[in-house]
């Protein structure tokens, strides 16, 4: 059988309350997630199967038309991630579209997050023929091998389908413990030189997963199972040495906190030490699992950028929110970081639950304060399957369950809710706005970054990729234009 996995455009993503040039600043990663299916694929079964990457610069939907035509799939798999479920649905119907234009059956099954969150909405949606929920390294094989049984299909964990005009659902689907038995994803599977990061001066760059879960509480965060599971230290750097071999010398590690066993750590930056790589690695840390000694470590190994989400700038918040971190641990973290030549991102949220316009100000005053190379800022966003939304619908501060029926009957018009019971919809803009201006417009930050850099080009290319949020600001900025962001 052969297997096209495909990873949609971003099109018709849902409209945000952020500004303009936060959402026109993002970059193409590798799609990551495919790559472990497709690797699951052809680890445990004979089907063929490919990726397309439709988010890649001058991609297009012939693109998908011109692969199912020449290499003919029975099933296509299509990532459904919810901001992305307009742009994942108009993926499904031009599979369908092209499987009438060829005169064939194709199967279509959805997997991801927000399948995972709505499995049987999902399964009913126009022209998606099965819905599978959780990790699906081992359904997703299981599914292939009999897609014509459908009681065998039924006792599949995570897989579900209508019959009958009722959604047939399997076994709730478990978190895969031993990821070291999970294979690595192929990125030969993909152009994989076709990733590139400006921060690492055109050289090709790649994702990697070396843990999956989170076991802290934040309210706002909607991770999949809060158990940490980390890969061993020797196979990520195995799959590193996969990645060194193809020519790629940066990576993005994409945990959830890096940083959760430190022993890990360190034997992960000793093994990489030992290999004598010329590489940059960038990762996503808490200010309360860091410290001098990782930090020394980590930069030997090559880390140049360490990502920390502070939230907030007040203790009042990040206690209401369930951070489960201090303000003096940020403040010694950011410090030891740029100790040791580390740069810098953080990440701050306003519009927590019950914050205040003076509370928000304190935030952007913090981020100020901690002076880190970049900083980030959003609007909290009550996500489906947290904690924050399920209190958000309790509170009526949010009236109904709108991200179900949202999954149920997507459409273009849907906003994303907010918490705007004590600062309006209207107010949260405009201090987003604020936040971007009173950060990358200090001449403090003008100053240090000039230093830095030989052109007022290079200077709004480096702000784009190390906050993927300030490109509008420094564009000002470089062109010497000024007043209100727009």
């Amino acid at each position: 059988m052969r297997v096209l996995l495909v990873f949609p455009p971003s099109r018709r993503i849902l409209r945000t309350t952020q500004p303009s040039f936060v959402a026109g600043s993002k970059g193409t990663t590798p799609p990551l997630g495919l790559l472990y299916l497709a690797s699951a694929i052809k680890a445990q079964t004979e089907h063929q199967v490919k990726v397309l990457d439709l988010q890649l610069p001058g991609s297009s939907y012939e693109d998908l038309a011109r692969e199912i035509q020449t290499f003919q799939p029975q099933v296509v798999g299509v990532s459904t991630i919810t901001f992305m479920l307009l742009d994942a649905l108009d993926t499904v119907a031009q599979v369908k579209k092209a499987a009438r234009e060829t005169g064939r059956d194709i199967t279509v099954v959805c997997g991801g997050p927000h399948v995972t969150i709505f499995p049987e909405e999902t399964a009913r949606l126009q022209g998606v023929d099965y819905a599978i929920s959780g990790e699906s390294e081992y359904s997703l094989p299981a599914l292939l091998d009999n897609l014509d049984d459908q009681q065998a299909l039924a006792g599949i964990p995570g897989v579900s389908f209508v019959s009958g005009g009722e959604v047939i659902s399997g076994p709730e689907p478990e978190l895969i413990m031993d990821l070291d038995a999970v294979a690595r994803p192929d990125r030969r599977l993909i152009p994989y030189e076709r990733y590139a990061s400006i921060l690492a001066g055109g050289g090709l760059m790649t994702t990697m997963m070396t843990s999956r879960g989170c076991p802290y509480k934040c309210i706002f965060c909607d991770r999949l199972g809060k158990v940490f599971r980390p890969i061993s230290a020797e196979n990520v750097v195995a799959e590193m040495a996969d990645c060194v071999d193809l020519g790629i010398e940066e990576f993005f590690l994409h945990d959830d906190t890096f940083t959760v066993q430190r022993e890990r750590v360190l034997k992960i930056c000793e093994l990489i030490s030992q290999k004598g790589w010329d590489i940059t690695l960038d990762c996503r840390s808490r200010v309360n699992t860091i410290d001098e000694e990782q930090l020394i470590a980590l930069k030997r190994a090559g880390c140049r950028r360490i990502s920390f989400g502070v939230e907030s700038g007040t203790p009042a918040i990040l206690k209401r929110i369930k951070k489960g971190i201090t303000l003096e641990q940020a403040t010694t973290a950011f410090a030891l970081a740029r100790k040791h030549g580390i740069t810098t991102l953080a990440d701050f949220m306003i519009g927590h639950p019950d914050e205040t316009v003076n509370e928000v100000k304190r935030t952007i005053a913090f981020a100020k304060e901690l002076n880190p190379d970049y900083a980030q800022f959003s609007i909290t966003t009550p996500y489906p399957a947290t904690a924050l939304y399920s209190e958000a619908m309790s509170r009526d501060i949010i009236k109904g369950d709108v991200w179900r029926e949202f999954a149920a009957h997507p459409s273009q018009d849907f906003e994303p809710p907010r918490w705007d019971a004590t600062i309006s919809k209207e107010q949260l803009v405009e201090l987003v706005h604020q936040a971007y201006r009173g950060f990358y417009l200090r001449p403090r930050f003008i100053f240090r970054e000039l230093m830095r850099t030989k052109s007022p080009k290079m200077l709004a290319l480096k702000a784009t990729a190390g906050t993927k949020m300030g490109l509008g600001v420094l564009r000002k900025l470089v062109s010497g234009q000024s007043g209100r962001l727009k």
